[in-house]
């Protein structure tokens, strides 16, 4: 029976979108109830299978994404077992290397993943003979395009030292038998290139492939999806849904494609649609964001906060020394006299560095407030680790609300015991969860707790997971991040980051006021919005080469996460060196509105 829905779920565009049956391009304003739609097509989809053998593929641009969708399908009551959800650089890994390895050099001899650590680890080596051109390891971002790989870096002085590094970089990978995750790209396309076969088996098994966000995609993404959907000869679909306007990840490769040329390289008929009501933000906070439409979308204000009357806000006065001061009383202000939840409150900065000092700032200023944030959280989202993967059973309480996806979680980490070469075929998910819910372990120190957990999980089990290469690997790759990542935020003066309750937060849902990127914060919202650093040489970065049009979207990002309230810095006394100080970014000073 197909999934249903009324017409209270969902609108009249978002409903198109999902009965649609031709391949689709989906044009999604800011608070359209974009994750909604793509839902309710999953379900949709899911639910006129008509063999067993046949998967949707849902591919996010982040692993927290792809969690977020596959719950509220779960939610819905849809059975999920037909449905592959995750990243590109996932699905790569799932559905072309480890079933095709044998077939790339390589890899045939085996390969190891290298964690964002130890690629750090080891570029920083790299680095140290080039340091008198001051090329360092945040220089040699670099990404693979179609016929070869480009750098991220715009100051072309530097390339031939950056190249003479990643040469060095791609023979440490290669004698010790590790790809990165550009790599994992770059041998998918050659592999399914090299084999017709891998496309015409994958546009067999899925007869529609999702793609979310579409415009933070890459060329070499859009070149292996579309060579599956070529072969598929129209049997298999495209659903994309994204923003142009919000495609801040240029300088690493992701861009909106045009139809025309998608058409093109998939061969597939397509249809362009669009979700332009916004029911997340007030008519003025859109109007504001408005200013920076590179796109010039059509939005309508439609939710309940429609008629709020937002407080929009520009300081480009203050100065730095102050600025921590004046966002203390922002906040005080909204949650003491606006009543609004810390939890509805976010502070952006255009990189982590802008945010060290003022959450060490906030947090010695306001003890009685929580702070949530990727930067202050202890392990870093490796979902590809295993131990990973298992911290998410290990940090959560067991309850009824909780009891699917941790279900989900012991699935895969079963899964992936399997693949490392253990028997585990005697449990199943709800015995790996008893067996983890009955350990008890009376430890504060959240990296000590972790570890403890492992050593009596295994020892319960009888596994000497220290036996298992892979395993072995993973664990002291995952052991040294969190150590380095704990040492970083100790120095930025997060005093209580060894405390297991940090830990835990990984996998709760936010309780205190979110410190993010702007880059982090994409695809959320809250009712105020608090953002600073925004200056020329930060948004735009001084080495992103769109400059103005980089600039309008991230201004566009900032300003539709707000549903309420948007306050906005450009302080004063940044030191730019001999250059003087950071002045206020062109395109915020130019935009022509009536700040409260």
């Amino acid at each position: 029976m197909s999934f249903s829905w009324t017409e209270k779920d969902l609108n009249f565009e978002q409903s198109n979108a999902v009965l649609e049956p031709i391949s689709s391009l989906v044009i999604a304003c800011p608070g359209s109830g974009k994750t909604k739609t793509l839902t309710r097509k999953i379900a949709y989809e899911l639910s006129r299978l008509t063999s067993s053998r046949q998967f949707i593929v849902a591919i996010t641009y982040t692993h927290r994404a792809a969690d977020e969708i596959h719950e509220r399908i779960e939610d819905l009551g849809v059975d999920t077992s037909q449905l592959w959800i995750g990243t590109i650089h996932s699905f790569c890994l799932e559905w072309i290397i480890k079933p095709y390895a044998i077939y790339q050099p390589e890899l045939s001899k085996g390969f190891k993943v290298i964690d964002l650590h130890d690629k750090e680890k080891l570029l920083e080596e790299l680095c140290k003979p080039y340091s008198s051109q001051r090329v360092t390891f945040w220089d040699c971002e670099y990404y693979f395009g179609p016929t070869g790989y480009s750098l991220g870096c715009s100051d072309t002085s530097k390339h031939p030292a950056i190249h003479k590094v990643l040469t060095e970089y791609f023979n440490r990978l290669s004698a010790n038998r590790q790809i990165d995750f550009e790599l994992i790209l770059w041998l998918s396309l050659k592999l399914i290139e090299s084999l017709p076969r891998i496309s015409k088996l994958l546009s067999k098994l899925f007869p529609l492939i999702l793609v979310d966000e579409y415009q933070d995609t890459k060329e070499i993404q859009y070149n292996i999806i579309a060579s599956i959907l070529r072969t598929g000869q129209e049997s298999s679909r495209l659903f994309m849904v994204g923003d142009p306007n919000q495609a801040i990840y240029t300088s690493l490769g992701g861009y909106p494609i045009a139809i025309q040329d998608l058409a093109k390289l998939t061969t597939l008929t397509i249809k362009t649609l669009s979700l332009s009501a916004n029911y997340r933000s007030s008519k003025r906070v859109i109007d504001y964001f408005g200013n920076f439409s590179v796109n010039n979308s059509i939005i309508t204000a439609e939710g309940e906060y429609r008629d709020y009357a937002s407080r929009i806000t520009y300081n480009d006065q203050i100065n730095r020394d102050q600025l921590i001061n004046e966002i203390a009383k922002v906040v005080r202000y909204s949650v003491e006299t606006l009543g609004i939840s810390p939890k509805e409150i976010c502070i952006l900065a255009p990189q982590w560095v802008h945010l060290a000092v003022m959450t060490r700032g906030l947090i010695a200023q306001m003890p009685d407030y929580h702070f949530d944030g990727p930067g202050i959280v202890p392990i870093a989202r490796d979902i590809d680790n295993f131990w990973y993967k298992l911290s998410r059973i290990a940090l959560t309480e067991p309850s009824p609300q909780l009891f699917i996806r941790r279900m989900r979680w012991a699935r895969e980490v079963l899964h992936d015991l399997a693949d490392a070469g253990v028997d585990a075929s005697r449990l199943d998910p709800r015995q790996l969860l008893r067996q983890c819910n009955s350990l008890s372990i009376q430890e504060n120190d959240g990296l000590t707790y972790l570890k403890v957990f492992f050593d009596n999980l295994f020892s319960a089990l009888n596994i000497p997971f220290h036996m298992f290469d892979s395993l072995e690997q993973q664990y002291q790759a995952f052991i040294a991040s969190a150590e380095s990542r704990i040492e970083r935020i100790l120095k930025e003066g997060v005093n209580q980051i060894r405390d297991l309750s940090f830990f835990k937060k990984a996998f709760t849902g936010r309780s205190g006021i979110t410190v993010s990127t702007i880059h982090g914060v994409k695809g959320s919202e809250f009712d105020i919005v608090i953002a600073y650093a925004l200056l020329e040489g930060m948004v735009p970065h001084f080495n992103d080469q769109l400059g103005d049009i980089s600039a309008s979207r991230l201004l566009y990002v900032v300003g539709s996460r707000a549903r309420k309230n948007l306050h906005l810095f450009s302080e004063t006394g940044r030191s730019r060196g001999k250059y003087g100080d950071y002045l206020p970014t062109k395109k915020l000073k130019s935009c022509n509105f009536t700040y409260d």
